[in-house]
């Protein structure tokens, strides 16, 4: 109904004060608690703002992106009393990841994002108004219709009573599901008390998910019996290893058997890129050199997390045979044509199927002899126009432990990719909902998450035109984001995909936009790149504040 809330948890930050009861050895089902040590809000009783507000600092939850209206202005009251939250305000309601992300691609990249919006006056329920930030009919229920199919779990909070259950739900279903959730609180009910909310903080649990033993070893033992007879297996991370939590197992299972291993397109940065036998990205004819011809070539190939989309598959060209796959999800593993094995956890059968494969490390073997280094781009005269080749090149130069990488939906997809992380880097791109302008908010919210990483964005012209706005939250929080906006000249992409007139866009005075956002408060600096400069590049890497470059 109202301008929203929203808040999201990542694995990769934990939460703060938590105290985590795992599976004790005699197998016996344990909880997880989350406590706070945060003083509860500063009213003389326990009241609905104050619990929710409790309960997301409970879960981890630091930062919460908001936009005020009418009908949350109450509920930010509580929440910015909440010591234990960072409240940060937004140009509009497109803000996203870590934090914060539109609730569809949150939806499909399986984020935990908590959205919160303020709905109308408890009392203005089944009185046959029509009430404004509403599509002027009596019935409220609207906005909880276009919900449904991007969250897993709705909550429509308009009395007191069921408040304290509603709210709990939607949390353990986003924290459980990893996906969206939203609720929904009547405008007129934040700051009233009611004896549900205890004034002392009461731990939040939640059961952890435990895997089927009999299946798990069942699978284990159809996956060995598979791979060990192989000559040249491999393995391919793929997305979901970071909403099944996999990714240090996924390690762990390439340490103990020695396989090749890859990456699809979208699992880039999940694991580490520095480890010895890891050859590449797994893109099918768009693969990094020689990695295709690896993996398609293998008679055995273990998926860890996949999703075989159009994007990922090249439009469903991968050279891959059912029946040479493993298929491993977070909840299920798929073994060729063959036994499918459901409630048995990826983590699990990572870290099971490790303790039993024999070591093969042929197809690295393989990999390594035919394996030739990148080439270097030809070099640059003075004034010579600038090619995006050369640029990667320097932007490669900047990566390190203390950067993190958002590759914006279009040519940067496959630019980005042939990145080389080192340990520690980390990297995002969206690849499930391929929406543009998706990169700008992914700035704001990976450096409010990750202060200690410096954010480089690769940004196309016609994308930044989309959220252009985040940049003045960017700087308003006081991050040291660098971006590099490409301009093309419109949507290159799309140019690539299908030519039209429709491609072309107006052409902006990118850095003078970015100044007048800037207007001489806070930290920021702009430049125009269009030919080489050695001088220009060298600025860029030694920035210490927010960087935002064009490029033509």
């Amino acid at each position: 109904m109202d301008a929203t809330i929203a808040a999201s948890l990542h694995s990769s930050k934990p939460a703060p004060c938590n105290d985590v009861g795992g599976v004790p050895s005699n197998g016996v089902v344990s909880t997880i608690q989350f406590h706070s040590s945060a003083p509860p809000f500063s009213s003389a009783e326990p009241t609905l703002g104050c619990h929710l507000a409790r309960r997301l600092v409970q879960i981890g939850v630091s930062d919460v992106f908001s936009v005020p209206g009418d009908f949350n202005l109450t509920l930010l009251d509580h929440l910015i009393a909440e010591p234990g939250l960072n409240l940060i305000g937004c140009c509009n309601e497109l803000k996203r990841r870590l934090r914060r992300r539109r609730l569809c691609q949150g939806s499909s990249e399986n984020l935990p994002v908590i959205c919160i919006v303020g709905g109308p006056n408890s009392n203005d329920y089944g009185t046959n108004r029509i009430l404004h930030h509403t599509i002027g009919l009596p019935d409220f229920s609207q906005e909880l219709h276009c919900f449904r199919s991007v969250t897993c779990y709705q909550a429509v909070v308009n009395n007191l009573e069921d408040a304290h259950e509603l709210i709990d739900a939607a949390i353990s279903t986003a924290l459980k599901e990893s996906k969206p959730v939203y609720i929904s609180i009547s405008c007129n009910l934040p700051a009233i008390p009611h004896p549900t909310f205890s004034c002392e903080p009461i731990p939040f649990s939640l059961s952890p998910k435990l895997s089927n033993q009999m299946g798990l070893e069942t699978a284990v033992d159809a996956a060995v019996e598979f791979l060990n007879k192989a000559v040249k297996p491999v393995i391919v991370g793929g997305p979901k290893l970071r909403a099944a939590k996999a990714c240090d197992a996924f390690v762990q299972l390439a340490d103990a058997c020695g396989y090749a291993f890859a990456v699809m397109p979208s699992a880039k940065g999940l694991v580490p890129e520095a480890h010895p036998h890891f050859i590449g990205t797994y893109w099918g004819p768009v693969s990094t050199a020689f990695c295709a011809e690896i993996v398609e070539s293998a008679d055995a190939y273990l998926f860890v997390g996949p999703i075989f989309n159009d994007y990922s598959s090249v439009g469903y060209s991968l050279l891959l045979k059912k029946e040479k796959a493993i298929i491993v999800q977070p909840d299920r593993v798929i073994i060729g044509n063959g036994p499918t094995f459901g409630c048995v956890l990826m983590k699990d059968f990572l870290i099971a199927l490790g303790k039993r494969l024999k070591p093969n490390a042929t197809a690295y073997e393989n990999y390594h002899r035919i394996y030739v280094p990148d080439g270097h781009p030809l070099k640059s005269e003075p004034n010579q126009a600038l090619r995006v080749n050369v640029l990667f090149q320097h932007i490669q130069k900047m990566l390190s432990a203390e950067t993190a990488v958002i590759a914006e939906t279009g040519d940067s997809w496959f630019n980005c990719q042939k990145l080389k992380l080192p340990k520690g880097c980390r990297y995002e791109f969206q690849m499930q909902y391929g929406s543009i302008g998706w990169s700008v908010g992914a700035t704001l919210g990976y450096a409010q998450a990750l202060p200690d990483k410096r954010v480089i964005a690769c940004i196309g012209d016609g994308s930044f035109q989309m959220t252009v706005q985040d940049v003045s939250t960017m700087i308003r929080c006081g991050q040291k984001s660098i971006i590099f906006l490409i301009n093309n000249g419109g949507y290159t992409i799309e140019v690539e995909i299908h030519d039209g007139p429709y491609n072309v866009i107006k052409n902006w005075n990118y850095t003078a936009l970015v100044d007048a956002i800037h207007n001489g408060e806070g930290n920021c600096w702009t430049t125009k790149v269009s030919e080489y400069s050695v001088v220009g590049f060298i600025s860029f890497s030694c920035l210490s504040t927010n960087g935002f470059g064009q490029y033509f």
